[in-house]
């Protein structure tokens, strides 16, 4: 095994031409296209050019650490298996980038789909290459997201919402499900690389996690490939444009789930569990999506449960824990990949060329399109098993492995029979795509005259079939190599001699392969006058459909069960919500307790200083007020809850924390502050309620919350007393204390954990942190007052009459305009205050500030202007652009972390240094700092946001009238 960073390359260009791509203008439809089709093209020529040392070597591989002692690095891996899916990939995906060319519309926003389309083939690709679980399942979530995206394109059309929404809700389940399966494997094997775990699969299959394991992978593997019960959304997503169809749906996605079968099969196969669960879900698949195939009259849906019967074909393979039916299941990957890639791009000529693909509607297509129509049909013969073509061959060796006895048991002596009956069915399905589109009296009323595709548009289609009639015919020098490079990565030692050859003889397995080429047809003829004309097909076909049961079950879930919690446990009013949240964490923390013991005898209470003790006291008192006064006064308890805060932030200081104490102080005047503005637009209580708090329930309830507020309160209390007395020395804190100025190269142990040594979590928070303020910003800009809160306080009115009534008050003036003396103070304490920032910002690697409190402080200062000016004036001088601010710290961190990848160190590792400026001396000039300024960027921009969006109320009347419930939506 060798070292290639041509597997990065692989994977991150796809993701960098995705960035570009969305960058480029709306109407950049040829420049798109070529700049997705260069990053194709360079993505499979990297492909190939890995073969050699793939063959030779049997794997190469490129590793970055990432968190080694968690044992989850980026770890990129290709065998001949992983090569075989990635040339798929590669290869189809740069026939598609030139079919979508010709295919999309001017008028659709075609940049924004190649770089869904390049995000998504890299999500594949990092699929197939992953060397490590765990970052299997990242990209396994990934190609759910990018396939949403890609089949919800056209999103004003309600049937893509709808199939990418049931898309992505099936195959997420299904990816929790992976992730599940994937945490057990790794506490089995004690590791999560995948080599590791290749090699573990005794131990595995005889541990007692086994089963659960198999079931929790199966249910992601399963659901991505649309295996039933889980068939429903892939017919539904043919919603999607063609091209998607045809990448997503024939040779990537759907795929993605057999690939994961296979990839495991050394590992969990070979068990009644394997072989139940999976041998009955294929075979469910294999035959119902065939017989559903056949009464489709959109072409898509068709193919579509075609594509559902052949990866059940290869899901039954698979299932019989056969080396031979391994190999046939991983032939039969390949060549489902060209001949149904090619099918989905000929139903998108005919639409594309005729507006229609409601074959009731088209009949002799051959004389108005003879290229594409003999295209088609040679496909479609792949598809059925017609011998000379490549299907015939995968075909041939799935009837030969379904008559062999693998199990005793009723499935394993039913499988050569629905073998028979399902491929019956697909060749009633090809023949019937054959005939009912392309001969026949030539079609009417269609939408537009149909004719022959650009050739450009047609050439992935030759090419595609092409690969067909090769394979199909020379076998052996053509696919030979490299399906046996495929297969014995997978098997290993366990490789059977195999035979790609076209003639075996006349066998058992040529006798069914050629009845059900017979059964197939005669079954068309019988069913022909009938589905000319037919709407579902049978009766009982909408009953078998499983997107009813999705549905209904959706609604019971949206409709009954959410409103029964909703109607039990939601309300109008926080308080409720508090209470059942402080009842959940009651129960969570009492139960390990009450459970494992708590022993009181070792909690000693030590001498306390009285100052201290009168200290606490105030802060007590402070917060019982806030909470008391919380009912009546909000502006009360507001400065309460602040007379709280600052009793904490002395008592930072007292426990010599000045680094906590300075932050403490900062976010206290910041977010008192920022609720000060909010409390301007709440609700004021109605009359009704106060009154009724004087009613025996509601004294009840007083008690009652009191008693929930005591036992959280006292239970807090004593765990942290406990463990601030335990006598047990050793702490996590002596490690940080001695390594903070060696291995992070600053003296603030607060400020090297948050930016060196916990650095991964801070980028983790700050993430959220930027999510929090664009959710608060996106809320308060549809939020409309309560109307007692529309007018002004009575105060405010006052003031404003008085201001109105002076002869130079304009527009967009504020009461701070005519009290000049504070409002030039807060003006001219900008530049002061940013100095402010910049000092804390520089001296928090060695002394109590950083990045974080620098950022509020910094805030502090927009605040102030805000206040001091107002809005209008402030917006009109100040350009605060908070969003980028966000951006920025969120990259910085990112681009930081990934900086020591360049130098071999896992994500995230630093080096310090110090450095001399004049007039200054030594300034810490660590990596960290980098990571720091991200922080304040993101702090700063998080902040500013949240008072913009809460400023914005204040000048929304003054901009615009107050919208009518009937506009609203469209004034904000």
């Amino acid at each position: 095994m060798m070292d290639d960073t041509s597997l990065i390359l692989m994977v991150g260009l796809p993701f960098a031409g995705s960035i570009l791509a969305a960058a480029l203008p709306t109407s950049s439809r040829t420049a798109a296209a070529a700049l997705a089709g260069a990053v194709t093209l360079v993505c499979l020529v990297l492909a190939i050019a890995l073969y050699s040392p793939v063959a030779s070597l049997g794997a190469v591989r490129n590793e970055i650490d990432w968190i080694p002692a968690l044992g989850l690095n980026f770890s990129l891996r290709m065998d001949g298996f992983a090569w075989m899916f990635a040339m798929l990939i590669t290869s189809i995906a740069l026939l598609v980038v030139l079919y979508a060319r010709y295919y999309m519309s001017p008028e659709d926003p075609v940049p924004r789909f190649f770089s869904f389309f390049l995000a998504f083939m890299g999500s594949m690709l990092g699929i197939v290459l992953s060397g490590n679980l765990i970052l299997l399942v990242v990209f396994w979530e990934m190609t759910s997201i990018f396939s949403f995206l890609l089949i919800g394109y056209w999103h004003h059309n309600a049937g893509a919402r709808d199939g990418a929404r049931m898309a992505l809700t099936i195959t997420g389940i299904g990816g929790l499900g992976l992730l599940t399966g994937v945490l057990l494997i790794g506490h089995i094997v004690g590791s999560y690389e995948l080599d590791a775990v290749l090699a573990s699969g005794d131990l595995i299959r005889e541990h007692p996690l086994y089963v659960p394991t198999l079931c929790f992978i199966l249910l992601g593997a399963l659901t991505k490939s649309a295996q039933f019960p889980f068939h429903f959304w892939l017919p539904n997503a043919m919603a999607a444009p063609t091209p998607v169809s045809a990448f997503l749906h024939s040779a990537t996605m759907v795929k993605a789930g057999v690939f994961l079968l296979a990839r495991f099969w050394p590992v969990l196969a070979g068990t009644e569990e394997w072989f139940w669960i999976v041998g009955l879900s294929g075979m469910m698949s294999f035959v119902l999506g065939a017989y559903f195939a056949i009464f489709q009259q959109d072409i898509k849906g068709l193919l579509a449960y075609s594509t559902i019967s052949h990866l059940g074909l290869i899901t039954m393979l698979l299932s019989l824990g056969s080396p031979l039916g391994a190999v046939a299941a991983i032939f039969h990957m390949m060549n489902h990949a060209t001949f149904k890639a090619s099918l989905f791009m000929a139903a998108g000529i005919i639409d594309h060329e005729t507006g229609t693909r409601d074959m009731r509607k088209l009949s002799g297509l051959f004389r108005f399109m003879p290229f594409t129509a003999t295209l088609a049909m040679v496909a479609s013969a792949a598809m059925a098993g017609v011998p000379l073509l490549n299907g015939f061959l995968s075909k041939e060796m799935f009837f030969a492995e379904t008559i062999e006895t693998h199990v005793s048991s009723i499935l394993d002596t039913a499988a050569p029979y629905a073998a028979f009956v399902g491929s019956a069915f697909a060749v009633a399905y090809s023949i019937r795509f054959i005939h009912g589109t392309f001969f026949g009296p030539p079609p009417t009323d269609l939408p537009s005259t149909p004719h022959e595709p650009p050739f450009w548009m047609r050439f992935p289609i030759l090419l595609l079939v092409l690969a067909c009639l090769v394979v199909g015919t020379l076998p052996g020098y053509t696919i030979g190599p490299y399906l046996h490079t495929a297969v014995t990565s997978v098997l290993g030692n366990r490789t059977p001699e195999y035979s790609l050859a076209i003639w075996h003889g006349f066998n058992l397995p040529l006798i069914m392969s050629l009845g059900a080429l017979a059964v197939g047809l005669v079954l068309f003829a019988f069913l022909k006058n009938y589905l000319a004309t037919s709407e579902e097909g049978p009766p009982y076909f909408r009953r078998l459909k499983g997107q009813r049961i999705f549905e209904r079950a959706m609604v019971t879930m949206s409709w009954r069960w959410a409103r029964f919690l909703e109607g039990h446990l939601g309300t109008r009013r926080l308080q409720p919500q508090l209470r059942l949240l402080v009842l959940v964490a009651l129960i969570a923390a009492a139960w390990p307790l009450t459970v494992l013991g708590f022993n009181h005898d070792k909690l000693t209470l030590a001498g306390a200083d009285p100052a201290f003790v009168v200290l606490w006291a105030i802060g007590i008192t402070c917060a019982i007020g806030a909470a008391w006064q919380a009912k009546f006064h909000r502006l009360v308890a507001l400065v309460l809850l602040g007379g709280a805060g600052l009793v904490t932030c002395i008592t930072f200081l007292w426990f010599s924390a000045p680094d906590l104490a300075v932050t403490q102080l900062l976010v206290e005047v910041v977010t008192t502050v920022l609720i000060l503005l909010g409390l301007r637009w709440l609700p004021q209580r109605s009359k009704e309620i106060v009154a009724s708090e004087v009613t025996l329930s509601a004294k009840l309830r007083r008690y009652r919350d009191l008693a929930f507020a005591a036992a959280a309160g006292t239970g807090m209390t004593l765990i942290a007393y406990a463990i601030m007395t335990r006598a047990t020395p050793e702490t996590i804190s002596n490690y940080f204390l001695e390594k903070a100025y060696t291995e992070g190269g600053g003296r603030n142990v607060v400020n090297v954990i948050l930016v060196d040594f916990r650095s991964f979590d801070t980028m983790g928070e700050m993430t959220v942190l930027g999510v929090v303020a664009l959710t608060v910003y996106a809320l308060l800009r549809r939020f409309r007052p309560a109307e007692d809160s529309v007018e002004s306080p009575e105060q405010q009115r006052i003031q404003n009459a008085d201001d109105d009534a002076r002869p130079d008050r304009k527009l967009g003036d504020t009461v701070s305009d005519y009290l000049l003396v504070p409002a030039v103070i807060m003006q001219w304490l900008f530049p002061v205050i940013i100095v402010f920032a910049a000092y804390l910002f520089m001296r928090g690697h060695d002394l109590p500030g950083g990045g974080f409190a620098a950022g509020i402080a910094m805030a502090a200062a927009f605040i102030l202007q805000y206040m001091a000016a107002g809005t209008v004036w402030v917006e009109d001088r100040l350009r605060v652009l908070p969003v980028r601010w966000i951006g920025i710290g969120l990259l910085l961190a990112v681009v930081v972390g990934s900086g020591s990848w360049v130098l071999g160190y896992p994500f995230l590792t630093t080096h310090s240094q110090y450095i001399e400026l004049p007039w200054i001396g030594a300034v810490p000039a660590a990596t960290a700092l980098l990571f720091d300024f991200g922080v304040f960027s993101l702090v700063l921009g998080a902040t500013t946001l949240m008072l913009i969006a809460l400023a914005h109320q204040s000048i929304r009347r003054l901009r615009a009238p107050r919208p009518s419930p009937s506009t609203s939506g469209e004034a904000s």
